[in-house]
């Protein structure tokens, strides 16, 4: 009888300290691998790549994390400072994003070698559109700047250098759903001019000034434009990718996006279908700024339904997820 015993306490014993080395979390929504081990306190290559290990079988596609579904945590480790948040080799401090996610861990090296320009629509004195909501005002420069610095930091995270073009000192990534609106945007600290043409110009001529020094380090540079359309309060649109006139490359990268988020929305939402396209605009920045270049347009400020996809931060980190993940397929052609 005291030997079952025994075997018994042993087993519940052994059971206990299984499930103590094996912790387990539940994604949120929105969340990429790298967010949500961030989250659990687990940031760099080390725990990146033990933790694709651990769950490969739950894994789906190109280490996509399920909604309801728990991963297998990585075992702390107390020697492993270089990877643990610290401020090491894999690490990159970006005020920008703010002062909790200025530090950066690179996670991955998937896209390195690769260098963008991240450029967020209007800004400075320019709010482009502007949506309502009750009685808050949408401004376009707010919600596609948030974006766009969840988008740098994704691409930082896979080894890629990030040029940052519209910038807010103060901002930094927010997850309030009433952004609030200012007119402190800058192009790289020079004050953005009012005239369309001019502020259009500017950015232009950044990018390739930039570009122009960075083409001859990074084999891949690719110029993305943030943008959230203004039409009709009763239009309801999907994610729309443009590239400039004769563009293979920019062709690609777009259709590269489109499919990323057609497949997105077959996974989440089968019953809703989607309907953004790709096709050639002659815009302005698409013709003048020298890197192969992708115009994108968020969805529709005034809509009702559309504005759930600004308003929620978990559907703006989405976004920048998605693009982020049709940008290494690109990368890999």
């Amino acid at each position: 009888m005291t030997r079952i015993f025994f075997f018994i306490v042993l087993f519940f014993l052994s059971a206990s300290a299984l499930q103590a080395q094996q912790a387990t979390d539940t994604p949120r929504k929105g969340e990429g691998i790298s967010a949500f081990l961030k989250r659990n306190g687990r940031t760099g290559k080390v725990y990146h790549k033990e933790f694709l290990e651990l769950n490969k079988k739950r894994l789906r596609g190109k280490e996509e994390l399920l909604m309801g579904v728990k991963y297998i945590l990585p075992p702390m480790q107390e020697d492993n400072k270089g990877e643990k948040g610290g401020k090491g080799n894999n690490t990159i401090r970006e005020p920008l994003f703010g002062k909790k996610l200025a530090e950066v861990e690179i996670t991955s090296d998937k896209l390195k070698g690769a260098c963008f320009y991240i450029s967020s629509g209007h800004g400075g004195p320019d709010p482009g559109a502007i949506g309502h909501v009750g009685r808050h005002e949408l401004h376009e420069d707010e919600y596609a700047y948030d974006v766009a610095l969840r988008l740098a930091r994704n691409l930082m995270q896979e080894g890629a250098t990030v040029r940052i073009i519209i910038q807010d000192k103060k901002d930094g990534i927010r997850d309030d759903r009433y952004l609030k609106n200012s007119k402190r945007e800058t192009c790289m600290g020079d004050p953005i001019p009012l005239n369309q043409v001019a502020r259009l110009k500017q950015r232009s001529d950044k990018i390739n000034e930039l570009y122009a020094k960075d083409r001859k380090q990074f084999k891949y540079c690719r110029a993305i434009f943030l943008h959230v359309d203004s039409r009709s309060k009763g239009e309801q649109i999907d994610v729309f990718f443009y590239h400039a006139p004769k563009s293979t490359q920019g062709k690609r990268l777009a259709t590269s996006m489109r499919n990323t988020f057609q497949a997105k929305y077959e996974r989440h939402q089968p019953s809703r279908g989607f309907s953004g396209t790709v096709s050639e605009r002659n815009l302005y920045v698409l013709r003048h700024a020298q890197p192969v270049g992708t115009y994108i347009e968020l969805g529709n400020l005034q809509n009702t339904l559309d504005q759930r996809r600004f308003v929620l931060s978990d559907n703006r980190q989405a976004l920048a997820n998605w693009m982020t993940e049709a940008i290494i397929s690109d990368y890999r052609k």
